[in-house]
């Protein structure tokens, strides 16, 4: 029996074209498992799990190209183990694989660090178009949740005590955190722009009169008991 396993990283992509070139293989579209917005570095797929489960000795699993079945040579091995266990060809893209014959073993490990070449090439550019975007201003991280002048209206009601941190999250739509970091921030604004006044010179002169009138008075006690 053939069994179709097809998958796509993200879920704006289609796995049409996977799926036709399945059934070009000679796979019914009832065996084929796929496996929707998940990469191939991940394998933990559900759809690939229940490809592998579905495979008894003699079956065929078929791929239309093996950086759909994995992304690195560590994977490509253990799947390439399970399929030898079971006793099960591969067929990629019409070429048919046995992992129990070495030069196909030998020829799929090839493909598998091919597989993983490619993937830290993907990964590579993306790191370089992001530090290139960055660099050129056009990567400026998460847009806040809150324009200024939203979170200036937010922390002046908060500040009347009339409206709870719930209702002033449910006001805004944002989440209780939002606020909490929204009055965190209005906090330190208006420490920096009023900072706490200090003590007049002449309170810290009557305190220090005190304390030393307070000492004075505990000695003359203590001469007296004694």
């Amino acid at each position: 029996m053939l069994i179709g396993y097809a998958r796509v990283s993200t879920s704006g992509q289609d796995l049409a074209s996977q799926r036709d070139g399945l059934a070009a293989l000679g796979v019914d579209d009832q065996h084929v498992h796929v496996d929707h917005g998940l990469s191939g570095t991940t394998r933990a797929r559900p759809g690939l799990r229940e490809a592998l489960a579905a495979c008894r000795a003699g079956d065929v699993l078929v791929v239309t190209k093996l950086d759909r079945l994995a992304r690195s040579l560590r994977d490509a091995t253990d799947i390439a183990d399970e399929l030898t266990t079971k006793g099960v060809s591969l067929n990629l893209g019409g070429a048919v694989y046995d992992p129990t014959d070495p030069v196909g073993r030998l020829l799929f490990n090839v493909l598998g660090m091919v597989a993983e070449f490619e993937a830290d090439l993907i990964r590579a550019r993306t790191r370089e178009g992001m530090a290139i975007a960055k660099a050129a201003g056009k990567l400026r991280g998460r847009k806040p949740k809150l324009t200024p002048s939203q979170e200036k209206h937010l922390v002046q009601l908060h500040r009347t005590g009339e409206h709870t941190t719930s209702e002033i999250a449910e006001l805004f739509g944002v989440a209780r955190s939002t606020v909490y970091r929204a009055i965190q921030r209005g906090e330190q604004v208006e420490e920096r722009v009023n900072p706490p006044a200090p003590a007049p010179v002449g309170d810290l002169v009557n305190e220090h009169d005190e304390v030393v009138r307070t000492g004075l008075s505990t000695t003359d006690t203590s001469a007296v008991a004694g």
